[in-house]
């Protein structure tokens, strides 16, 4: 046997060892092998079953500024607006930057009515968007998610860690 031989097999014996542990590590790292972290904190789940982690606008002054001046909302975020008083509750877009969904619903979480891909007012008198029935929430997220969220009049949404 030559010398350049025994390397040659110490390197033959090495490399499934190194095959092994790099694709031990390829598995711990990956994104899919990693479990999803729980969303905490309040948040609503629609019909489609997609978790949205949600801000809770409970006095007039969080509910008087909404999601005025964002300039963009995160995925699977909004806002929700919950009411005590049984009346019914219109909303504008002043001073709003992005088109929103905005879904309207009874005590129990029953859509009442929805307003998607709402625009932003861009000048004075701005529009009112709403139904003349008392609501008890309004759930504002990103424009365009209606469909794709399989929000429509008569779906229910569900409520999780919301303070009452």
């Amino acid at each position: 046997m030559s010398s350049l031989g025994r390397p040659m097999r110490g390197w033959a014996a090495l490399v499934p060892f190194l095959l092994a542990s790099a694709c031990e590590r390829a598995a711990t790292s990956s994104p899919s092998a990693t479990p999803t972290a729980a969303i905490a904190g309040p948040r609503v789940v629609l019909p489609s079953a997609a978790v949205y982690l949600v801000e809770v606008a409970r006095t007039p002054e969080e509910q008087a500024q909404g999601l005025m001046f964002r300039e963009s909302l995160p995925d699977r975020t909004g806002m929700l607006f919950l009411f005590t008083d049984g009346a019914p509750h219109q909303f504008w877009m002043k001073n709003t930057m992005i088109p929103l969904d905005m879904i309207w619903m009874d005590g129990g979480g029953r859509v009442l009515f929805v307003s998607a891909n709402t625009p932003p007012c861009k000048a004075d008198p701005c529009p009112s968007y709403g139904p003349d029935v008392p609501a008890a929430s309004v759930l504002e997220i990103a424009g365009g998610l209606p469909e794709k969220e399989k929000l429509t009049v008569g779906s229910r949404i569900s409520f999780e860690e919301v303070p009452k």
